[in-house]
Formats: C-alpha cells, structure tokens, sequence
C-alpha cells in the first residue's frame, strides 16, 4: 500500500484501529466495531525527540546512582561540588519530566498538588 493511501486512511479512521475501519467501510455497518481505541500517546514528537536526547547525552542515571551508594553508605562529602552537582541533577530531572508532560500532552502538576494526592 502506498504511503499517501495509508496515510489517508489512517486519518479517515481517526480514533478506530485500521483494520475494523476498513472492514466496516467495506461491508457496512453489519460488523461490530471493537471497543478500543487507537492510542497516540505522543503530541509533541519535537518535545519527545529533546528528552530523548537529553537522555542520550547524560550519564545522570549512573551518576544519581553512585551518589545515592554514597550517601546510604555515609560516605559522600557535602562539598560545594557535591551540592552544585545535585542541584544541576535535580534541574536536569526537572526538565525531562517537563518536556515529558509537553511531548505526551498532559496537564502539568505542580509538585505541592503531586505531594497532596500521593498522600490519599
């Protein structure tokens, strides 16, 4: 099937699968249509594309790792160094979970509102 003909049909079948869309315009409506949906869970594939780059580009996953050893272990030194690295973490956390909202097309919570609804 051409590019431009599955392209046309997908958006003809809006939220349906593919396949039962074709079957009901072929034969009708004599067939019963599924009760799923198809889900698109990404809105904002440039948003998407940036927090996978992000965390392409980091090693902040190992590193949070490493630091969080240390300091169960009591052994990491609370330094300037150590602050300003866990400060550009926790911002670096901050913006993928952001762009993560963006790309997924979510309402954003505000960290006090996601503190009181763990809570219930």
């Amino acid at each position: 099937m051409a590019c431009d003909v599955y392209d046309a049909l997908v958006e003809m079948a809006g939220d349906l699968p593919l396949g039962p869309f074709i079957l009901e315009r072929a034969f009708g409506n004599d067939l019963p249509l599924p009760r799923t949906i198809r889900r698109k869970p990404i809105k904002d594939h440039a948003a998407y594309a940036l927090l996978l780059a992000k965390l392409g580009n980091t090693r902040l996953s190992s590193n949070m790792n490493q630091l969080a050893k240390q300091a169960n272990l009591g052994t990491l030194p609370v330094t300037p160094e150590t602050e300003a690295a866990l400060v550009w973490a926790a911002q670096e956390i901050s913006d993928m979970r952001r762009l993560l909202v963006q790309a997924l097309g979510l309402a954003e919570i505000s960290p006090s509102c996601a503190k009181a609804s763990e809570g219930t």
